[in-house]
């Protein structure tokens, strides 16, 4: 039996931690589009291409939501944290709360050794990691990897309250952190935590 569509969004919401009112902005709609769909059944069906925005957001098939069952798709959940990981100083955070989750086919996801519950995404802000990481790009983040090893890598740590993402290797018990730009600001002081390490790097186009 198929999952009452309304019910479905406003559960999937709930667990996302984003309001009906920013999905409704999301699709350019006005702020109480959603929460009238959830409420009074009105309109009684999403638009397919709001159906599919949703379903591409919470990484789910647009089955749960009112369409039609998806045939022959395999993906991987990956969350969006709610961060931009400072190529810089440092950007300080509270806290990462998930702001979404976004979907990988199965097959790079395990070419790039993701496990769902596991893995997530985040943004780059600053310039530090240029010219191999620019501002804007988004990372898919291994938090199974965070043991760096002699040869490094490149990892999200957070120094402090500050969230980066640096290159990071280990050297006599201890771990190295740089940055890739040579005119880059020092790296924070401080006991570095790993978070996991970047393997796959996104940038849209310019």
């Amino acid at each position: 039996m198929q999952d009452d569509p309304r019910q479905a969004l406003n559960e999937l919401a709930e667990a996302a931690g984003v309001s009906l009112a920013a999905l409704s902005r999301m699709l350019g709609r006005n702020a109480a589009y959603l929460q009238q769909f959830v409420g009074r059944g009105s309109p009684r069906r999403l638009h397919e291409e709001d159906r599919r925005r949703l379903a591409e957001f919470f990484g789910v098939g647009e089955e749960r939501l009112g369409g039609a069952a998806s045939v022959g798709t395999s993906r991987v959940t990956v969350v969006r944290r709610d961060v931009a990981v400072s190529a810089g100083p440092g950007a300080v955070v509270e806290d990462d709360p998930a702001l979404g989750i976004a979907t990988i086919d199965a097959r790079l996801a395990r070419q790039l050794g993701l496990r769902e519950g596991a893995s997530s995404m985040v943004r780059v802000r600053g310039d530090s990691m240029a010219p191999g990481l620019a501002d804007g790009d988004y990372l898919l983040v291994n938090e199974d990897d965070r043991v760096p090893g002699s040869r490094g890598g490149i990892y999200v740590l957070r120094i402090g309250d500050a969230v980066l993402v640096k290159r990071v290797r280990a050297e006599a018990e201890a771990l190295v952190v740089t940055s890739d730009n040579p005119a880059a600001p020092p790296v924070p002081g401080g006991r570095p935590t790993v978070i996991g390490r970047v393997v796959w790097q996104m940038r849209a186009p310019s």
